[in-house]
């Protein structure tokens, strides 16, 4: 789903930021339409988490400008009308914290200055939890799911806040199969209700391939399009600093290092 007459939800121009003095990223320049659907994909310490980061609120550009949701690029503060969901390996599980608890984290901001969640929060994160699948599982320990039902969990904590914008972390990474399927599945409905989603991913086979717009990113966006136009041996060559052939074989994609098909 796209909108071609409204402002971007992202608007990067000219960035340049990093960490300590070193520069990560290096005259970024991007726009993420309404409802469109990105993924962003590199290899390690391409710049992708710095990029999120940037859009998150966490991290100030050294130099250039932007907005999120009309809100200009800063630190210290996340722009309003945005829903993250982080990398399930980067959860500290030893929180003992319920199902229904933990979606209720993502309605501080509605909070105000309520000491505690009032009829209304309650009631909608039970609508957020039956919308998910997720009712039966309300007083259960968070610990106690599945990779896939935790993934559904931190998804409607960021979809609580009815977000314009839903960020995530390697949605599909830790997770089989069946339950990378079912969580792609729900991002594309998502999608098609209006959110705006942009979503790192190592996997460019089985996740990227089949997303609607590709950013590849190696300290400097390379190429971004579609994965037919993005997806070239020239391209992943560029962004992954290594030779890459690129296979279409009956609707599908396949990367692989050039040494690999010559047994070299």
């Amino acid at each position: 789903m796209s909108a071609t007459n409204a402002s971007p939800v992202v608007r990067l121009q000219n960035i340049n930021a990093g960490y300590d003095h070193k520069i990560i990223l290096r005259d970024v320049n991007l726009e993420l339409q309404p409802g469109s659907f990105t993924g962003l994909v590199g290899p390690s310490g391409a710049g992708k988490t710095t990029l999120l980061r940037l859009i998150l609120g966490h991290l100030e550009p050294t130099s250039g400008q932007g907005s999120v949701n009309g809100t200009p690029l800063g630190k210290r503060r996340r722009p309003e009308g945005i829903g993250y969901v982080p990398q399930l390996e980067s959860v500290d599980w030893s929180f003992p914290i319920t199902v229904e608890q933990a979606v209720m984290l993502g309605r501080i901001r509605t909070l105000k200055w309520q000491p505690w969640a009032n009829a209304e929060d309650r009631r909608a994160v039970a609508q957020m939890l039956d919308r998910l699948g997720l009712s039966q599982f309300a007083r259960r320990g968070i610990r106690e799911l599945s990779g896939g039902q935790q993934q559904r969990v931190f998804l409607a904590r960021a979809l609580i806040s009815n977000p314009k914008l839903l960020v995530l972390d390697e949605p599909t990474s830790g997770v089989d199969v069946k339950t990378r399927s079912e969580v792609l599945s729900l991002l594309h409905e998502l999608n098609a209700q209006g959110i705006t989603i942009l979503m790192t991913t190592h996997d460019l086979h089985a996740v990227a391939a089949a997303l609607p717009q590709i950013v590849c990113i190696n300290g400097r966006i390379v190429a971004q399009g579609t994965p037919e136009e993005v997806f070239t041996s020239s391209v992943i060559s560029q962004t992954y600093n290594a030779p890459m052939d690129v296979i279409h074989y009956e609707g599908h994609l396949l990367v692989v290092e050039q040494n690999t098909l010559t047994g070299s």
